[in-house]
């Protein structure tokens, strides 16, 4: 059973947690052959996890995974009437997030609605550095189903916080086009660092 630490994210939104730091360290130690300086990275137990799914396409992690956020949610307690997941930034065989957010709907027995789409494609957002830069690339990009999410409360969901940009542009448009009455938000991992 993973163990984790809930860390609270800050954002639009009422009250959001990400289940842990995903890097604890990360020490650089020297240039591989290719030019590229290599870390020797500690991860937290679920930052771990995370890293599996999404780097080697592990989904025997989901479950541990899933039954960690059960626990997190069940001591946090909001009063959530579905999981709403955040779009996927690039398209690959594998989505994390929409993977996570099926198994921890099943798990929770509340609703998965996919309830956000994009208006356009992004471009990656670790490739800007910049806040106001990832604020402008994310502009307009988020639309709201107003028919599913009308007067709710919904859990919104991605895998990692980095500096919030994704998230609170998918909760402006929960709330101002899809006329949420609240937004929640949760994480599996969080950076140490907000940028």
């Amino acid at each position: 059973m993973a163990q984790f630490s809930p860390r609270q994210i800050l954002g639009k939104w009422r009250k959001g947690y990400a289940l842990d730091l995903h890097t604890l360290s990360s020490i650089p130690v020297g240039y591989n052959e290719f030019g590229h300086m290599q870390f020797d990275t500690t991860r937290s137990e679920v930052g771990e996890l995370l890293f599996k799914l999404k780097s080697r396409s592990d989904q025997a992690v989901i479950p541990e995974i899933a039954a960690a956020v059960a626990r997190l949610m069940k001591a946090w307690g909001p009063p959530v009437d579905m999981i709403v997941p955040v779009p996927p930034s690039t398209p690959r065989p594998l989505q994390p997030v929409m993977a996570l957010a099926t198994a921890i709907s099943a798990q929770l027995q509340i609703p998965l609605v996919e309830a956000i789409s994009k208006t356009r494609d992004t471009p990656q957002l670790k490739n800007i550095v910049d806040l106001d830069e990832r604020l402008n690339a994310l502009e307009g990009v988020h639309a709201a189903d107003q028919v599913h999410v009308k007067g709710r409360t919904v859990l919104l969901f991605d895998d990692l916080f980095r500096s919030g940009a994704t998230m609170n542009s998918v909760t402006t448009a929960l709330y101002d086009q899809g006329g949420v009455a609240d937004v929640y938000a949760l994480t599996i991992t969080r950076t140490r660092s907000h940028h």
